[in-house]
């Protein structure tokens, strides 16, 4: 007998870094997390299949990280960044043991550990999944063993953009991105930082009221079913979010808004939105701190690899976390057996928690209910290195010793189990206070008015080319264009700005976007392209292949009137 639904929703997003840089920021980012958590998840879902387990997660790839995965390039240098580490580590193997280093019979373990490691991830990479990651997300998607979810193309911060044309661009490029890469339109979409605003009314410039549809009308309008969004957006009180970055902050003072009233709603259920017929749902706050708290959550035992010390030499983590309060040169020996003896207990603990949070919750009220969490998908492998063999254990213990937990990916939840009351959300995120601050504050205003410039040139250029032009160099141009207002607008600039982790990188590459925005459209609109320049551009920011810059023609604003705002069920 179910005492319950369980979602586990992955959120897998990085910013476009193809030819901006390898490291400390660029390309190498990317590459870390193919080889620390893209590969080893398809691994787990793999193995998992084998074993005769459907994983049933719900895995959001953001449309400009399948771009990425799914590009020539990339996958090539990723394979030449696994033949440098495997360099790297093998000259650990000579210089291992070495009477004059303490322990260093426990490094030469450490270093054979990590030769093994980086050539098995070489060979899946290269002969079990051919370079191509996107095309093995499909096969398991397709076999039903995950969900794939979509997002804004760029993950551009969907409440601050200034036109719906430019926020319809968002979710409609993502969209078919998703259905170009995966076969098939994406069910649920993420909202880019979780970011959602209501609709509202304003003057226009004819001096009328208009309404401006919530951000559920432009993802109805985009075939989106559900999205997710943060526990305190459901039922009310704290507001603090949970969007947890390992950085320096700069001078950012950051003030959660005042307590909301409780609701009286819970995150046990989905529900629909007023203004479209799409559900959304609340992650689970006791079930989601058990994993992210930096205090209290798994990832923070001391028995787990450190993430922030490598060697000097070769770049390999050979050492744990031991303690919260342990400098780096304190820090003790990684233990592989140790560490992956912690996660089966971690996991033995995790199923037992949603268990009792399920049947709690149906002794309490007489019904089943749902326990959703959500996280970063590179939070797993990458920060919390045996992340992904949590995943697996957690998956495997469900099917083999709890049956009574229905494990679902978020489409399939939100289909069999369809909302039953509508609920008005606040504006909101899962940024640190909850709301808009950490993309919006002074080190980062002044990129908003640029931004918006953008949206609105965007538009205009786009008008006066409302039918695709013979002259395929214009076509180009304008298809060009339509890719650099889009990488313009990625969350992740801003972001990085804030909590400077990469102030400067992240300044550059908005600038830089916003040149070749600047550039592309004084070419188009003088009506002398350079075709050699337009050729550069291309060959950097290649993403969005089949793109549409008709995407871009501008939607009047306040077509929707408030009084026509309506619910209707979208699942019978």
């Amino acid at each position: 007998m179910s005492v319950g639904q369980f979602v586990f929703m992955l959120h897998s997003h990085l910013p476009y870094y193809r030819k901006a840089g390898m490291w400390p920021f660029g390309e190498e980012n990317l590459y870390e997390c193919m080889a620390e958590t893209y590969v080893p998840l398809l691994n787990a879902i793999s193995e998992l299949y084998d074993e005769g387990i459907k994983a049933k997660l719900t895995v959001g790839i953001t449309p400009i990280l399948a771009e990425q995965l799914n590009d020539e390039h990339l996958q090539n240098g990723f394979v030449k960044y696994i033949d440098a580490q495997i360099a790297a580590v093998s000259k650990d193997l000579e210089r291992y043991p070495d009477p004059k280093v303490a322990h260093s019979q426990h490094l030469k373990y450490l270093a054979k550990y990590y030769f093994d490691l980086w050539n098995k991830l070489r060979d899946d990479f290269v002969n079990k999944y051919e370079k191509n990651l996107i095309k093995y997300f499909k096969k398991y998607q397709d076999l039903g063993c995950i969900e794939i979810t979509t997002s804004g193309a760029t993950h551009g911060f969907s409440p601050l953009l200034a036109t719906d044309s430019n926020l319809n661009a968002q979710f409609k490029v993502g969209q078919d991105t998703t259905e170009r890469l995966f076969g098939k339109k994406a069910m649920g979409a993420w909202l880019p930082e979780c970011a959602y605003r209501q609709g509202y009314e304003f003057v226009g410039k004819d001096g009328k009221k208009h309404w401006r549809p919530a951000i559920e009308v432009t993802l109805q309008n985009n075939d989106i079913h559900y999205f997710f969004t943060d526990s305190h957006v459901i039922e009310g009180g704290n507001s603090i979010g949970n969007r947890r970055v390992i950085g320096v902050y700069g001078n950012i003072e950051y003030i959660p808004l005042p307590d909301r009233p409780k609701t009286g709603y819970d995150t046990y259920s989905a529900y629909w939105l007023p203004d479209a017929q799409v559900a959304v749902m609340g992650r689970n706050d006791r079930a989601s701190y058990q994993v992210w708290s930096a205090a209290d959550g798994y990832p923070g035992d001391g028995c787990f690899r450190e993430f922030h010390k490598r060697d000097d030499k070769s770049g390999m983590h050979y050492w744990r976390i031991t303690s919260p309060t342990t400098d780096l040169g304190d820090k003790m020996l990684y233990d592989p057996v140790l560490a992956f003896n912690k996660v089966n207990e971690n996991s033995d603990h995790y199923t037992t928690l949603i268990y009792h949070l399920l049947n709690d919750y149906k002794k309490a009220t007489g019904k089943e209910g749902l326990v959703m969490v959500s996280f970063d998908t590179e939070l797993y492998g990458h920060w919390w290195f045996e992340g992904i063999e949590f995943i697996k254990q957690v998956i495997k213990k469900f099917n083999q010793y709890l049956p009574e937990v229905e494990r679902m990916t978020a489409g399939e939840y939100v289909t069999k189990y369809p909302p039953k009351e509508a609920i008005q959300i606040p504006e909101s995120s899962w940024g640190q206070g909850g709301h808009f601050y950490v993309w919006q504050n002074h080190l980062t205003e002044w990129m908003w008015p640029i931004i918006h410039s953008c949206e609105k040139r965007m538009c205009a250029i786009v008008d006066a080319h409302a039918e695709i032009p013979e002259d395929k160099l214009l076509h180009r141009a304008l298809n060009q264009l339509a890719r650099e207002n889009l990488l313009l607008q990625s969350s992740d600039w801003p972001f990085l700005i804030t909590t400077w982790q990469a102030k400067d990188y992240a300044t550059d590459r908005f600038n830089e976007h916003v040149d070749r925005f600047s550039l592309i459209a004084d070419m188009i609109e003088s009506g002398n392209i350079d075709d050699a320049k337009l050729k550069e551009i291309e060959s950097i920011d290649n993403c969005f292949p089949v793109i549409d810059y008709r995407v871009y023609q501008s939607i009047e604003e306040g077509v929707i009137p408030q009084q026509e705002k309506k619910l209707a069920p979208l699942y019978n």
